[in-house]
């Protein structure tokens, strides 16, 4: 199981997954489920997946052959809008699925789902969930995160903390808190983690980061959290219910 997470900013986008695949406890791999599809200064577009690698790294493949096919009706490059991209990963994803999954259903869930987002010069930054039916919705300052994936362990820290004003520093921090929410949570879960930092209006170049176990921001954010955790937990109010026991 992977978990992807894009948060939707006034400052930009953070959009992060983690790497571990695995068909079993014998065979469990890193691999990176983010993608970047960016001209510099003309448009910058970013994929994270999750579900069945087979169906995701098909898409991911199709979408990059396609950037060079001037006919395609699905190449990235000749998005005018996000949006009109978010439609291209969903048309794409529905072609694979109809390929690939009766034959697989026999053998797995042969789904997956994408988080999508960037800027086309011209526009505004954007963030969509793109679901395995090819359908999506948008992040908005109402819904300033997307989930993908093993979801519901990072789930509370972004529900009490997340907002869209928070700035790019915080939302790195409220990242790894909840990676490291749902890494201790789901053994499927697991570091390296790769993030893409990407502020509005930059248009590029962006780079994916990759955040490993051994990182010591990351060490830093996760022992800061688990300490301040048991401490606050200390200073709460003692009840008299025991007395009652």
């Amino acid at each position: 199981m992977t978990y992807g997470l894009g948060l939707f900013l006034e400052d930009g986008i953070v959009l992060t997954t983690d790497t571990r695949t695995n068909a079993g406890v014998d065979h469990i791999a890193t691999i990176t489920k983010l993608s970047l599809m960016q001209t510099p200064g003309e448009r910058v577009m970013f994929l994270a997946s999750a579900g069945n690698l087979a169906t995701t790294q098909a898409v991911v493949t199709l979408l990059n052959q396609r950037l060079k096919n001037e006919e395609s009706d699905t190449n990235l490059n000749k998005a005018q809008t996000m949006f009109d991209g978010a439609s291209m990963v969903g048309s794409v994803l529905r072609d694979v699925m109809n390929d690939n999954a009766t034959f697989v259903q026999g053998y797995g869930d042969p789904s997956a789902s994408f988080l999508f987002g960037g800027q086309i010069k011209g526009g505004k930054h954007r963030l969509f969930m793109i679901y395995p039916a090819g359908n999506f919705i948008e992040a908005s300052p109402d819904t300033p995160f997307l989930q993908i994936g093993e979801t519901k362990y990072g789930k509370p820290i972004l529900d009490r903390a997340m907002a869209h004003d928070v700035d790019l520093t915080e939302a790195v921090k409220l990242t790894l808190i909840s990676f490291d929410a749902t890494v201790r949570s789901n053994l499927s879960v697991a570091a390296p983690f790769d993030m893409i930092i990407y502020r509005a209006n930059s248009i590029g170049p962006v780079e994916v980061r990759r955040v490993g176990e051994d990182n010591a921001y990351y060490h830093q954010i996760k022992d800061a959290y688990n300490a301040e955790i048991r401490d606050f937990v200390r200073s709460l109010p003692a009840t008299d219910w025991e007395e009652c026991a």
